[in-house]
């Protein structure tokens, strides 16, 4: 068996999760939260049995209530309706989405029309797009990028999802330049380090693999990106499972090697359940593919580490 490394947790997930964890600590149940603080289910469910009330939108929080913003990041709008409902907010906005959002302002200020690559209706990309609504287009699909208008070619630049596939992103910018050559670069990488990373190790992995189980949930883009990122890398089969439970015992047959890897928002608990459920079944020696060692690690929301110093 293969494990891949870096899996599971980046830093951005872990500071949201641990935001949730200490609100409720902090000021008791219930905590509302706007989405899926992340995209996983077992994260979610953990902590709705902790207390925490999770909610579409911030009409459905009491006023004056408590409400923690996702990882995925909101639009202005959103953060004005809270304002207008006299609600408590903790961000728990990944830090790297929120430079994308700041990248999208400031180009909008500079008059640019941005060309976000992205999946449409996720919640990162809505909250992005509602930075500069005016200015946004988003670039989905292929024919997306061969429909898509601007006002002046000379002035366009590309903006992404955080957590994309780096080689498909890719290829839709080289199909936007095709038809906008003056296209320009955003000024740092926004594909997130952490999905960068699990893509390269799964990439190092993949070819050796008969079968690649992705621990993660079906609404988690970036755990959907691995498994696509495993097949155009050379594996036989791949999967996404959300539990050990989920794996089904014929795509073990005539398997020699298995891969395992994680997306971003998932524990490490429930990849350590797949290790056992493949342990128990023959696949019990285990070496790891390391291609990187993260350290970056962030604070906690300003909001709630001045309460916790109190």
């Amino acid at each position: 068996m293969l494990l891949a490394k870096p899996r599971g947790y980046c830093a951005g997930v872990d500071r949201a999760v641990v935001t949730v964890e200490k609100a409720l600590q902090t000021y008791g149940p219930p905590v509302y939260v706007r989405k899926e603080i992340v995209h996983n289910r077992h994260v979610v469910e953990t902590l709705r049995e902790r207390g925490a009330i999770f909610v579409d939108e911030t009409d459905e929080v009491p006023e004056g209530a408590l409400v923690v913003f996702s990882a995925h990041g909101v639009s202005p709008e959103v953060h004005r309706e809270a304002a207008d409902r006299g609600l408590r907010t903790i961000d728990a906005t990944c830090p790297l989405v929120t430079k994308v959002h700041m990248e999208a302002r400031r180009f909008a200020r500079d008059d640019y029309d941005i060309l976000l690559i992205g999946h449409d209706g996720h919640e990162e990309v809505e909250g992005t797009t509602g930075e500069a609504p005016d200015r946004i287009r988003l670039v989905d699909t292929a024919e997306d990028a061969e429909k898509v208008t601007v006002r002046d070619p000379s002035k366009v630049v590309w903006l992404s999802q955080t957590t994309l596939s780096v080689d498909e992103t890719m290829e839709r910018v080289d199909q936007l330049r095709q038809r906008f050559p003056q296209l320009q670069d955003p000024p740092s990488d926004d594909i997130c380090y952490a999905t960068q990373n699990r893509q390269v190790a799964v990439k190092a992995m993949a070819p050796d693999c008969d079968l690649v189980l992705v621990v993660g949930s079906r609404n988690s883009s970036n755990s959907r990106r691995l498994v696509e990122v495993a097949l155009q890398a050379g594996a036989r089969a791949a999967y996404l499972v959300d539990y050990a439970r989920d794996v089904d015992e014929a795509w073990l047959d005539g398997v020699a090697t298995v891969g395992v890897t994680s997306g971003a928002s998932v524990p490490d608990v429930l990849v350590l359940e797949v290790l056992d459920f493949l342990a128990e079944r023959g696949w019990g020696e285990v070496h790891e593919v390391t291609t990187a060692n993260e350290k970056i690690a962030f604070a906690l929301p300003r909001e709630l580490r001045t309460d916790l110093v109190r």
